[in-house]
């Protein structure tokens, strides 16, 4: 192996490439495209997944949204089109028989689904917002990011039915001056005086947007005059629960506790973010396997190419390879330098895909920024994929070249020599 580290066999590499540079260099850019090709798709791939995992970064995504309907199937003397209306009792219920449930909470809201919008008045400006009631769990299945001094409703305030309210940074934006406080202001929602306790920044996962207001529930079903009476529900279930089989099983319920034939499906409308969420991962899994696929087979294609052209490459060189042989070169050195130089143009293609496959995603991420509109989020690749694709080619470049190599060996001095 010492001939690796001799300046002669560096020079006849150089020698040889120098030779076939046209031949060569568009070999290598077989290789090149083939990294940079990989890279880029793995990288892409990446900044999709990225940006669908930071949709859901402060959502717990095993959860579940169950409103009622209307009945589609007549039962026990109750007429088909019968309005389902869910209650706090139903929310006990599933509490204290589905043991698959984490946390559940009930929502209320004005200003959707046809109902009047709440008038929010701070001194002479007022607007129409929708306004939601809720308990402090909500918190917990969908975070909400609240700006520094400000809090979220807490137990204490459902259990005193405080006046008080958490607003959407874009109502902040409309109704105060640039760094004016809105922490401890009080403003009116229909009529009633409350405190502003706090200002939320929407996210990604949210459905509130940023134009919205939170009230105490037990608040809210006051002022709205709403009784026991919910909108929807949202259910989170336990980590190592099935969502799906969850989601039955708290239907089945619903559809006992208010008289609903068992095959009736139109009672209760649900929404399964987790299914959902499997589905868009096994997209994104999918679309890792074709990049691999696509890439490798590139990288294959790439290699096979330099592998030809060695072999051009021997052919060419067999009267030099002759002589050498004449004057005492080894097969193994022989050998050895053919795969060599398989392997240094590998590498350095290699070498070319990752740098240039990496300078496009940095300029792809530079140029999209935190550009909510482009679902691509930090499109990177992972260190040890790159590594182990740079490995690959290099292993590929050395089987590869065992070919050539072999056939230069192969080839008797006496016969080389004659060769013209």
């Amino acid at each position: 192996m010492k001939f690796i580290f001799e300046r002669d066999t560096w020079q006849e590499i150089y020698g040889a490439i120098r030779k076939n540079k046209i031949r060569t260099i568009i070999t290598v850019i077989g290789v090149t495209w083939g990294v940079f090709l990989f890279v880029f798709l793995l990288g892409m791939a990446k900044g999709l997944d990225n940006s669908f995992r930071s949709q859901f970064n402060d959502f717990a995504t095993n959860t579940m949204f169950v409103w009622g309907q209307q009945t589609s199937i007549p039962n026990e003397g109750f007429k088909r089109g019968r309005r389902m209306q869910l209650t706090l009792d139903d929310v006990e219920t599933l509490e204290s028989q589905v043991d698959d449930i984490e946390y559940i909470a009930p929502r209320n809201v004005t200003g959707q689904w046809g109902t009047p919008p709440g008038q929010f008045v701070k001194g002479s400006k007022s607007g129409a917002f929708k306004v939601f009631g809720d308990y402090p769990t909500i918190d917990k299945v969908s975070k909400k990011k609240i700006f520094d001094g400000g809090r979220f409703i807490n137990e204490e305030d459902i259990k005193y039915e405080r006046k008080v309210c958490v607003i959407g940074e874009d109502i902040y934006k409309q109704f105060y001056d640039k760094d004016e406080e809105a922490i401890g202001d009080f403003v009116r929602i229909n009529g009633i005086y409350f405190k502003v306790i706090g200002v939320y920044k929407p996210t990604q996962s949210g459905f509130e947007g940023d134009d919205s207001i939170f009230l105490p529930f037990t608040t809210f079903q006051t002022i709205f005059n709403q009784g026991k009476n919910i909108s929807w529900m949202v259910i989170t279930a336990k980590p190592d629960k099935n969502i799906v089989n969850t989601e039955a099983t708290i239907k089945t319920t619903l559809k006992r506790i208010h008289n609903v034939h068992p095959d009736d499906t139109q009672a209760f409308g649900s929404f399964n973010l987790g299914e959902e969420v499997a589905k868009v991962n096994g997209f994104l899994s999918g679309m890792r396997l074709i990049t691999y696929i696509v890439g490798i087979a590139t990288l294959i294609a790439g290699v096979i190419a330099i592998g030809n052209v060695l072999l051009i490459t021997v052919k060419e060189r067999t009267r030099e390879i002759g002589v050498r042989r004449a004057l005492g070169a080894t097969p193994a050195e022989v050998r050895g330098q053919i795969m060599l130089e398989s392997v240094l143009l590998t590498f350095l293609a290699g070498l070319l895909g990752f740098i240039f496959g990496t300078l496009l995603l940095w300029g792809i991420n530079t140029a999209i920024g935190n550009n909510d509109d482009i679902p691509i989020l930090n499109p990177t690749v992972d260190f040890f994929a790159v590594t182990g694709a740079l490995l690959s080619i290099v292993l590929l470049g050395t089987i590869i070249g065992l070919i050539p190599a072999q056939k230069a060996v192969s080839i008797k001095p006496i016969e080389a020599l004659r060769e013209e």
